[in-house]
């Protein structure tokens, strides 16, 4: 059936193995399209009760008792996200801090590793923070910022990064392109970055919990991510750090605090780091952020990693051919690999006035994406939250209102959040 026809999308929403799910999350608004959960995932119903136990149970008539609990979740959310959704072994991955406090640590840990390194390598498609923290943390150390140009749609180029390489403590990149979704080859590039002796750093942000990640298989040492988009634990919910079990022993991380310390609770003199990934904690975790997680990565496990996988590439192939169908008139062109296969879960559709529409389908339209300047608007469907209607009708809105020209007329507001 044609993708034009909204009974094509009906008949996918009907076969959709994942649909029964689709009711954990809260919907306030129905009539409101929410294609933004590559950047905040929604609530659900299941992180709603748990933190209302928390609050009222653990917190309320637990007191300081439930930190009995509570001291547990960074390695207990850590080990629950390595299992279900980032393909590491038990002990690797332990939840706190913002990742860009993640990304500091890790990227320091590998310098310092490298004594005898001369540069740090990313690529000018990361995410902002990640360049910047690099870009610092090359400053600090004395050693070159190496940013290597990449395709703005496929992402990264090995030839490019090979030329980089020389003399580098670290490679850092994301596994999916926060602006154009692209995916990148974690094993074949992690194999080139240590052909040339240096580490690599993951930044698993715009991947974990829409597709599946094999940091054991692809040789990675070491990774972070936030977990408030896919995994749905709520905004500003702690991130997490992966290190390579074989790593743990030599990579220290430059904040010492004492959720780091051996005995913790001896409040003794001098800091002696625990010996495992409880090395990498620092100050008291967030533990509504954490019983988020938790439960977000209960309902992901519960739906499965692959099928969430199969149905992300769904959805964005149904975003794909009705841009193709009804937005190429309009002088939209896609901006994310057309194979879905080498994307994450979300598009992006470059257009002239990409901004101005953004703030129309919010404003007019009934419909949330967001807008990546200069010229992109990101369309982010949830696999675990979006139906197929979903994805048809608010392109059918877009379509509509870029035809009407609505967007020229919407006046232009500062917006901080795009």
């Amino acid at each position: 059936m044609d993708a034009t026809d909204r009974r094509h999308a009906e008949a996918l929403d009907a076969a959709d193995p994942l649909a029964p799910l689709l009711a954990e999350s809260i919907v306030v608004e129905p009539d409101l399209l929410y294609l933004d959960g590559n950047s905040l995932g929604r609530l659900t119903h299941r992180v709603r009760r748990r933190l209302l136990q928390t609050i009222d149970e653990e917190w309320g008539r637990g007191l300081v008792r439930s930190w009995e609990d509570w001291i547990e979740l960074p390695v207990r959310v850590g080990d629950a996200l390595a299992e279900h959704l980032l393909g590491a072994r038990p002990g690797e991955v332990v939840v706190g801090d913002a990742t860009t406090v993640n990304l500091y640590k890790a990227a320091s840990a590998a310098i310092a590793a490298r004594p005898d390194a001369n540069a740090v390598v990313t690529d000018d498609d990361n995410f902002p923070t990640d360049r910047y923290v690099l870009e610092g943390l090359a400053a600090r150390h004395g050693l070159d910022y190496r940013e290597v140009a990449s395709d703005p749609i496929s992402g990264p180029d090995p030839d490019r990064l090979a030329a980089a390489l020389d003399g580098a403590a670290v490679l850092c990149l994301s596994h999916v392109a926060y602006r154009s979704g692209a995916l990148a080859d974690m094993a074949g590039l992690t194999g080139l970055a240590h052909d040339h002796g240096a580490l690599t750093l993951w930044d698993l942000s715009h991947a974990v919990g829409a597709m599946p990640i094999d940091l054991t298989g692809s040789g990675a040492d070491l990774a972070v991510g936030c977990t408030y988009k896919y995994v749905n634990g709520g905004p500003g919910a702690p991130a997490f750090t992966y290190v390579r079990h074989e790593l743990q022993a030599e990579l220290r991380q430059p904040i010492w605090g004492w959720f780091g310390q051996q005995d913790q609770f001896a409040m003794g003199a001098g800091y002696r780091p625990e010996p495992d990934m409880r090395a990498w904690l620092t100050g008291s975790p967030t533990i509504f952020g954490l019983v988020g997680i938790e439960e977000g990565v209960a309902l992901l496990a519960e739906a499965g990693i692959e099928r969430l996988r199969t149905k992300g590439m769904a959805l964005t192939s149904l975003i794909v051919e009705l841009a193709d169908a009804w937005l190429a008139p309009l002088g939209f062109t896609v901006a994310s690999p057309r194979d879905p296969q080498q994307r994450g879960s979300h598009i992006a559709l470059a257009h002239p006035d990409a901004g101005f529409v953004a703030q129309a389908l919010i404003d007019a339209a009934g419909v949330i994406p967001d807008f990546r300047g200069p010229d992109r608007l990101r369309l982010g469907p949830a696999p675990i939250a979006t139906r197929y209607v979903d994805v048809w009708d608010a392109l059918d809105r877009l379509r509509r209102l870029v035809a009407d020209g609505t967007h020229r007329r919407i006046a232009p507001r500062d917006r901080r959040v795009t």
